[in-house]
């Protein structure tokens, strides 16, 4: 009896081949997951915070811009769609408290704050230690004043009877009553008094990352202080100018106490920006659907300033 031959040559290669293997999952899948779990597990309780105070109120005041809710007088809202938009657009007072809130942010947030903090930066690189130091507590003080603290300081200077007229009945100049006649001026000048030190805090650490070989060259070439700033310390500070302007567009655009201390939205509603109307509509008529659809409006004017601020950065990349 002999043994059978092992298959080999030809033999071989008629053997059908067998189904493959299945393939194990990537180690490096495995432990990716397995690392992602550690690390989001302790977000879990933010998250939640997060969705239920924030995200959740949010979303019920977007529902609440939808509805005729009142504050009295009403046993249950009901959905209205886009009928508070519509009555928005149409009401002369909130056209008018559009302009002046635009006006307000223009002349408080994008020129003055931003002008005179660069300028306040400029002057305090050149200047003594002294001045430096008693320059910054006296801006800085102005800033960190609660906001309703500052407005009665700002209504007495600006009052009939205040220290503005005082000064100016001195120097044998006419006086008048500001907070009636220019009311939407007074309180912008109030808000870039309080907040231009954010703009200076901002763009003194911009300017002191200039290399001062760079200054040291133009002036040898010739070039005065104005071309220096205009050539070489603008274009270097370009990026801390986008962001101060968008910190201060949305800050200002928020302001209420300020304005409600000093001259509570008048006379006749010439100082009443977007914040002020909301709340006249929301808590004084009792209207909280419409409030909350002007509070959304005002939202919405906020994210494109902020939309246009981002996209000029972007291209600065």
């Amino acid at each position: 009896m002999t043994a059978a031959a092992p298959h080999t040559g030809p033999e071989l290669a008629k053997i059908p081949p067998g189904p493959p293997a299945p393939s194990p999952a990537p180690a490096s899948a495995r432990s990716g997951l397995r690392g992602l779990l550690p690390r989001f597990l302790p977000l879990t309780p933010a998250l939640v915070l997060l969705l239920l105070f924030l995200a959740g109120p949010i979303a019920y005041c977007v529902f609440i811009a939808f509805t005729d809710l009142q504050l009295t007088g009403q046993a249950e809202e009901s959905f209205t769609g886009l009928e508070n938009f519509r009555r928005a657009f149409a009401d002369d007072e909130f056209l008018n408290a559009v302009w002046l809130t635009l006006v307000f942010t223009v002349v408080s947030a994008l020129i003055g704050q931003n002008t005179l903090g660069l300028t306040l930066a400029a002057l305090m690189q050149r200047a003594s230690k002294p001045v430096r130091t008693l320059t910054g507590g006296i801006v800085v003080t102005a800033w960190v004043l609660p906001e309703v603290v500052a407005g009665f300081l700002l209504y007495a200077f600006f009052r009939r009877e205040g220290t503005l007229n005082a000064v100016l009945d001195w120097l044998h100049l006419p006086t008048q009553n500001w907070l009636f006649t220019l009311p939407i001026l007074a309180v912008s000048f109030a808000n870039v008094w309080r907040g231009t030190a954010f703009s200076m805090l901002v763009y003194s650490a911009a300017l002191s990352e200039i290399p001062r070989e760079i200054t040291e060259a133009a002036e040898v070439d010739g070039a005065g202080g104005w071309r220096r700033m205009w050539h070489i310390t603008l274009p270097m500070i370009r990026r801390s100018i986008g962001t101060t302007l968008m910190l201060n567009t949305l800050q200002t655009l928020s302001v209420f106490g300020l304005i409600w201390v000093m001259t509570r939205g008048g006379p006749g509603g010439r100082s009443q920006t977007l914040p002020l109307f909301m709340y006249e509509q929301a808590f004084q008529n009792s209207l909280i659907g419409y409030g909350t659809a002007v509070a959304l409006l005002l939202l919405l004017v906020g994210a494109l300033f902020s939309a246009v601020y981002m996209r000029l950065l972007r291209t600065e990349v």
